[in-house]
């Protein structure tokens, strides 16, 4: 665990302070050095003293400068040369000057200082190099954040600060943090800020951008820290006029410099093309030169020797005066290697980008946005992509999400109809305008709904729906006294506004409590736990103590999950699945949600697990998943909400233009198997015509082929030339549809259970090691083999949907396809969760929000 110990009024700025022995560790032999990094960090790669040699050094890795600097050492040695020095000199000058330029140029751009304020007895103006970890510092709007600092208290109400993330994940939408009670109450003042002295323990510094585990000990009372309190280095303060921070990891340590790992270089074909093309002349020069070499030292044994009027005054041997001539031709014939190769090449490359950020037809007029070509050595391989790894929301889709249905009961609201339950194919929207708070944004046909909220006949109807307004982690705020909210996600924020216009509105919220006007009538409840959401989960909870005194928890989440631990006794049960089935069909994004009734007794036996699981100091969250696990289960299905997500202009027709290159989409994605089938028939990525095969039709056959192969892998294996089969017959159009699950278990990467047996520690004899190391290859060449079929099986489809799957998946289902394809590929993603694909790919296309509308109307370059 990592300590962390701010300074109090008396240490601040005291550089002895970080020397105390328990702070140091020992660097080689006696050298110490301190174990909380500095907030110093070189973003730039040379300095005055460093640009020359390491520049030239490597500039002389690739092979024609290398070669050239040789060939003007040769022509210094006057019994070699055979033209003067600088007709070398010069040329090499200039190709490694241009380069050196460029390379100066660029790493001028990335050196920078940026201030903040810093706490020493009184705030004051300090570079972010001078920050050390224990510093408190105030930070003003539209700031970046210079370390990883815990957040004590801001301007706003209940400390709350809000935070855009675009360094770190690429999302413009606002994120918020806030404060613990305790911070917030205490520490508003300059005084209290700077004899605040509690103490703090936390993970050691790590790239896990979502996750933080710490504990705060202030006060002789300890207090669980997460993710939600800390702001990361990188980030922007947004709508917060000031807040206060403690730094907790500085420089080297914080997670954006933990994950900013060293940049692979892309390189394109061409370049490997030039490299071997250099190396071919480079052979052939030598041949060349030593034909010739040879000639001369014949014709010199044959007549040189006996001819007295080519005699020069040097009586050396046929032989040597032919091994001077070697290295005499390989400067004259220095001209068949290409010097200027690799600089016109850059310069072409240069050009096609200009060309590119020029192009009127990729021009977005709405935002005034050109294309921007963010690399110049990757421009000819837009031409050359053989498959493409594409995010659903946000990239095949808008990520701009409405209400459009719901089923509560059983029964199923969105229709066209009455308040009569009359249906009619015409009709007029619903009107709002008997809610105060109604934003005027939601369009609803439905008019039997509002009734059915208004006359109370179905409990279930307003409970539904004030469900959706307490259970969620929206923040909200007034501009020009309208309710404004902050979503972590466009789902969420939907939802929250839907239940706004249905009369179930959220005003505020605080450390402990949530503010709820329902049907006019404003109700604060007390907020007892929140159950976090998260990738693994896929649900939230929200315990809340009612007016009445009763305990209850709300759920929301995937159906997956939450039809696992609903109650035995769920009258509705089926025709929710039924109703999420319609709402799948249509291409519709569905959550459920249930709720429970929890005693006092019970929960105040769960509570204490719960907060001993906050404090803990190591597996903190495995502790936590466990506890929530006792208390979300025998819930109650209330019902399910259905958001329409609509496609992005343009992508029928650019799937199609993509299909008739030959390029082959796949399409990876967290959503239903049925929601990821219908956006691909919507989007054309699937047609009438195509023949879907499912994750158990595959299985099917991966299991035959495999067992073909096993047949085949005997003793006459090596004399039978291996022959590729295909899997289906030849003709047709046929696509993939896969899931997670069917995914894992297909490529044998189902996660193994820990044993709770206790082993007994005792040495292995030398024949069980031998059966443990064959074991375990013959599994790996299994694993290897079945991960094999499976890519050759995949890629005989014209287009695969990955659905259900993790963010670590879309990253393994783009490694495998790299790994035995060997061909040129895409990934286009536009949130967090595709930043595992999109660093797995070859040739990336990280897309910014604001541009993602239009992306699909874009041509491919090349």
């Amino acid at each position: 665990m990592n300590e962390v110990v701010p300074y109090k009024q008396n240490r601040a700025f005291k550089k002895s302070f970080h020397e105390q022995p328990h702070f140091m560790n020992t660097k080689f032999f006696c050298i110490k050095e301190s174990k909380y990094a500095t907030n110093a960090i070189k973003t730039y790669k040379y300095n005055a003293f460093t640009f020359l040699p390491m520049n030239l050094f490597e500039q002389f890795k690739r092979a024609a400068n290398f070669y050239f600097l040789v060939l003007l050492i040769l022509q210094a040695i006057p019994q070699i040369t055979t033209l003067a020095w600088y007709t070398t000199l010069v040329p090499l000058l200039v190709v490694l000057g241009i380069t050196a330029i460029k390379d100066l140029v660029d790493d001028v751009v990335r050196i920078f200082s940026i201030i903040c304020f810093f706490l020493i007895f009184r705030f004051k103006i300090a570079k972010w190099k001078e920050i050390q970890v224990g510093d408190v510092i105030r930070l003003k709007k539209n700031d970046f954040i210079p370390a990883d600092i815990l957040l004590l208290s801001s301007s706003e109400p209940n400390s709350l600060c809000y935070v855009e993330t675009a360094e770190l994940d690429g999302e413009t939408n606002l994120k918020f943090k806030m404060a613990l009670e305790i911070t917030h109450q205490y520490l508003q003042k300059e005084t209290s800020l700077a004899t605040f002295d509690g103490f703090i323990e936390c993970e050691e510094p790590n790239n896990r951008l979502d996750k933080f585990t710490g504990t705060l000990f202030w006060r002789n009372t300890s207090f669980p820290l997460d993710a939600d309190k800390i702001l990361l280095r990188g980030c922007v303060i947004r709508n917060t006029d000031f807040c206060h921070g403690l730094v907790i990891f500085a420089g080297a340590d914080t997670k954006i410099m933990k994950n900013s790992g060293k940049t692979r270089f892309k390189r394109t074909k061409i370049d490997y093309l030039m490299n071997y093309m250099v190396y071919t002349i480079f052979v052939v020069l030598i041949l060349l030169s030593a034909g010739l070499a040879i000639g001369h030292a014949y014709w010199e044994a044959q007549v040189g020797n006996y001819s007295w009027y080519l005699y020069d005054g040097e009586d050396t041997t046929p032989s040597y005066r032919g091994f001077l001539n070697f290295w005499g031709y390989i400067i004259v014939l220095n001209t068949l290697v290409p010097i200027s190769l690799y600089v016109s090449v850059e310069v072409i490359r240069l050009g096609q980008s200009y060309f590119i950020n020029w192009d009127l037809q990729m021009y977005y007029p709405e935002k005034d946005t050109p294309a921007k070509a963010r690399t110049t050595t990757l421009n000819e391989q837009l031409g050359q992509i053989h498959y493409i790894f594409s995010d659903k929301t946000g990239t095949l889709t808008q990520n701009i999400m409405t209400f459009k249905k719901c089923c509560i009961n059983g029964h199923i609201y969105g229709d066209h109809r009455d308040a009569s339950q009359n249906g009619h194919s015409k009709i007029e929207p619903v009107d709002f305008s008997w809610n105060t708070y109604s934003d005027g944004k939601l369009v609803f046909y439905d008019h039997y709904l509002i009734e059915q909220i208004q006359s109370g006949k179905e409990p279930e109807v307003r409970q539904f729906f004030f469900l959706l307004a307490v259970c969620h982690t929206v923040m909200v705020d007034r501009l020009d006294g309208q309710l404004n909210y902050q979503a972590a996600s466009p789902d969420e924020g939907a939802l929250v506004s839907a239940a706004r216009n249905f009369g179930f509105v959220f005003l505020t919220r605080t450390q402990n409590t949530i503010t709820i006007s329902e049907l006019g009538t404003e109700r604060t409840y007390s907020v007892l736990a929140i159950l976090d959401f998260n990738s693994d989960r896929k649900r939230m909870s929200i315990i809340v103590r009612t007016l009445e005194g009763n305990i209850r928890l709300y759920c929301k989440g995937a159906d997956t999950v939450i039809y696992e631990r609903l109650h035995r006794m769920n009258p509705t049960k089926q025709e929710t699945q039924d109703a999420l089935d319609i709402f799948a069909g249509e291409t519709l994004r569905t959550l459920c949600l249930c709720y429970k009734e929890i005693e006092e007794k019970e929960f105040e036996e769960w509570n204490k697990k719960f907060m001993a699981a906050s404090i803990a100091s190591t597996n903190r969250d495995e502790a936590l998943d466990k506890v929530y696990e006792e208390i979300e289960k025998d819930l109650i299905l209330l019902g399910a909400t259905a958001i329409e997500d609509k496609l992005q202009d343009g992508v029928p027709e650019t799937i199609s233009k993509l299909a008739k290159a030959d390029i082959k989409i796949w399409v990876l994605t967290g959503d239903k198997k049925e929601t990821a089938e219908n956006i691909g028939f919507a989007c054309e990525l699937l047609t009438e015509d195509t023949t879907i095969c499912y994750g158990e039709d595959i299985s099917a056959l991966l299991h035959t082929r495999m067992g073909d192969q096993r047949n085949r892998s005997g003793v006459y294996a090596k004399f039978v030339p291996q022959v590729h089969e295909p899997f289906f017959p030849s003709g047709g159009n046929r696509a993939l549809i896969i899931t997670g699950s069917w995914l894992n278990e297909i490529l044998l990467e189902k996660k193994t259970k820990r044993s709770k047996i206790l082993k007994l520690k005792f040495p292995r004899t030398e024949e069980e090691r031998r059966m443990r190391t064959q074991s375990k290859r013959r599994l790996e060449a299994k694993k290897e083999q079945q991960q094999q079929n499976f890519v050759d099986l995949a890629c005989e489809c014209s287009a695969v949907i990955c659905c259900r799957v993790t963010p670590k998946q879309k990253a393994m289902v783009v490694d495998l396809v790299k790994r035995y394809k060997k061909a040129i590929t895409l990934a286009i993603g536009d949130g967090a969760n595709d930043v595992n694909m999109i660093k797995s790919e070859s040739r990336t296309w990280p897309v910014p929000p604001e541009l993602v509308e239009r992306k699909w109307q874009e041509h491919f370059w090349g």
